[in-house]
Order: C-alpha cells, then sequence, then structure tokens
C-alpha cells in the first residue's frame, strides 16, 4: 500500500512541531532552574533539611517562588518538567504552574506517592489534589494505602469532607479506626489522621466527647511546640479552642 501523502505531511509537521516544542521545555526548565538556585539561601537550605527535604534542594523562601510563579504563570508542561526533577524547589514551583485538571487519577497518585518532604506533599495536597476531579475516588484509595504519603492525602481529603460534605461519611467507624490504628502510623499519615480527629470533635457536638477522650487516651502532639498565640494540634487543645471561638 502506498503511504497517504497527506498522512505523511501531518506525522513529520506533527513530529517536528513536538521536537520543537521539546527544545522550548527543555531551554525553557534550564533557564527556570537557573533563577531558582539564584534565588537560593542557606538558612533556608538549613530549615528544609531539618524538616526532612534532604539535598536536592537550593532553598528558596516560599514567597519568591509564588513570585517567580506569577511570572511563569500557568505552564503545564514546564511545571511537569520541574517535578520530574525531583527538586524541592522545583516542585513547589511545579505545583503552582500544573492545571490539576490535566494529570489523569493515575498521574496524581504518582505524583503524590513520589514525594518525601511533607512540605511539598502538603502544597500538592493543597494545589493539585484537592481540585483534581477524580479526588473522592483517590481517597477512598489512599485510605487504605500502606505508602505513608498516599494515606497523608487520603485523611487530608477525608478531613476537608468531614468540614464540607460529610454526607455519607461514618464518622463513629472513623473515630474506630483513629483509636485503633492512628498510634502506630506513620507520622507522615497521623498528622492528617490528626485533622479527621480534630475536625469531628469541632463540627459534630453528638461526638465531641468522644473525640475528646480519644485525643486525651492517644496523647498524640500533647507535647508539641507551638509558637504564642498559635493553638496546640494535640487534638484536645485543638477541639476545646476552635469550639469556644465559635461561640
Amino acid at each position: 500500500m502506498r503511504p497517504n501523502p497527506k498522512q505523511a505531511g501531518r506525522a513529520s509537521h506533527g513530529w517536528a512541531t513536538r521536537r520543537r516544542h521539546s527544545r522550548i521545555t527543555s531551554t525553557t526548565l534550564k533557564k527556570t532552574l537557573a533563577q531558582l538556585e539564584a534565588l537560593g539561601n542557606e538558612k533556608m537550605r538549613a530549615q528544609n533539611t531539618k524538616h526532612g527535604a534532604g539535598d536536592k534542594q537550593y532553598g528558596v523562601r516560599l514567597g519568591d517562588i509564588r513570585k517567580l510563579a506569577k511570572e511563569i504563570k500557568a505552564n503545564h508542561e514546564l511545571g511537569m518538567a520541574l517535578w520530574e526533577t525531583e527538586n524541592v524547589d522545583a516542585r513547589f514551583l511545579a505545583i503552582l504552574s500544573i492545571n490539576p485538571k490535566d494529570l489523569s487519577a493515575s498521574e496524581v497518585n504518582r505524583m503524590v506517592r513520589s514525594v518525601t518532604f511533607t512540605r511539598v506533599a502538603d502544597w500538592l495536597n493543597a494545589y493539585i489534589v484537592k481540585k483534581h476531579p477524580d479526588k473522592e475516588a483517590l481517597r477512598n484509595k489512599w485510605m487504605s494505602a500502606k505508602a505513608p504519603m498516599a494515606a497523608r492525602a487520603g485523611w487530608n481529603l477525608t478531613a476537608e469532607r468531614i468540614v464540607k460534605s460529610p454526607e455519607g461519611l461514618d464518622l463513629p467507624a472513623f473515630l474506630d479506626r483513629l483509636e485503633s490504628k492512628m498510634g502506630t502510623a506513620a507520622a507522615e499519615a497521623q498528622w492528617t489522621m490528626n485533622f479527621c480527629l480534630a475536625e469531628i470533635g469541632i463540627h459534630f457536638p453528638k461526638l465531641r466527647k468522644r473525640a475528646l477522650a480519644s485525643g486525651e487516651t492517644l496523647g498524640i502532639y500533647r507535647d508539641y511546640p507551638v509558637s504564642k498565640g498559635c493553638a496546640s494540634p494535640f487534638a484536645p487543645i485543638w477541639i476545646n479552642e476552635m469550639v469556644k471561638r465559635q461561640g
């Protein structure tokens, strides 16, 4: 069969366009990484390292990352390229550049599981995961995940549902699960599990007494250091403080 000249032309044009676009992305990626590196400082690197960031970072302040993101604006392909570098600062910037709706559920799942730094995980959850159309299916999947960052994301989405759309959630069953699993959970998941415990106590008066008792028994974050004027993450203190503010 003889090749169709029109089809061959379209294929050639598509290949050329992809190649040109790839070159543009590569050049832009290098330029963007150089900008991030220039913004880095030792104090921020030390702070990130203290909280588990590792060596792949420049130490850029989050405010400076936000300013750079405003200059770049939405750029999904560049964002994905930045994400794949595994550099902490590049991933922060990537999160602000990526369009959540352009990601498949499997891509979001892969991204969540690839994170090793909790601050990146929390930005990813706030700016990408919570805006993804498949977040409920992902939440159900992650709630039984053994991977700590996936579990962190699952409990984070559950805390959001407890506050915004609790219909269909079995809250007493969640308390059963928190009481039995939270004490031995990985630190990454334990943090957002604690969110769920506190939100149940804050927003559901009939379950408040049990949530307070669960927090006291578990004792997680009882001695957590907090700045003056900030509420402790220890669930009983947190619940009582938020209820008091509600009047």
